[in-house]
C-alpha cells in the first residue's frame, strides 16, 4: 500500500519547478504594466505642476511668463495659454514614453487662475494723493 503513494510522489517531482517556470513571465508582464503606470502617473503630475505654475505666473504677468514656468518643469511639453474673463488658463501637454512596444502616451492637464490686478506704481498716486504725503 505505500507503494502507490510513493510512485504518485515520483511522478509529480519537479511541478513546482515547472509551475514556477511558467508563472515567471505572467509576474514581468504584471511588473512591467505596474512601471508603466507609475511612470504615466508620474508624468501626469508634472503636467498638474507645470499647469498650476504656468497659470499663476501668468496671472501675475504675461502669456510668455506662464509658458516659461511651465516648461521649466516639463521641458519639451506642449504649453498652450489662454485668458478669458479675468482669468487665465494654461493646459500643458506631454508624451510620456512607455516601455518596449507599447505607444506613447499623451498626458494633460490644465489650470485656471484669476488675473493679478496691475502692480501698484512705486511714486504716490496709488493711494490718491496727489501731494506726495504718505497716507
Amino acid at each position: 500500500m505505500l507503494a502507490s503513494p510513493l510512485r504518485r510522489l515520483r511522478g509529480e517531482r519537479g511541478m513546482v519547478t515547472v509551475e514556477l517556470a511558467a508563472s515567471i513571465p505572467v509576474i514581468l508582464l504584471l511588473l512591467a504594466f505596474a512601471l508603466t503606470a507609475i511612470d504615466a502617473a508620474r508624468a501626469r503630475l508634472a503636467c498638474v505642476d507645470a499647469a498650476r505654475d504656468g497659470a499663476l505666473a501668468a496671472a501675475r504677468g504675461s502669456d510668455a511668463d506662464g509658458q516659461a514656468a511651465a516648461l521649466r518643469l516639463v521641458p519639451g511639453a506642449t504649453v498652450a495659454v489662454s485668458r478669458a474673463g479675468g482669468f487665465v488658463t494654461v493646459t500643458v501637454t506631454a508624451i510620456a514614453p512607455l516601455a518596449g512596444a507599447l505607444p506613447d502616451i499623451t498626458v494633460s492637464a490644465s489650470s485656471t487662475a484669476a488675473v493679478e490686478p496691475e502692480a501698484a506704481p512705486a511714486d504716490g498716486a496709488a493711494n490718491g494723493s496727489d501731494d506726495g504725503a504718505p497716507p
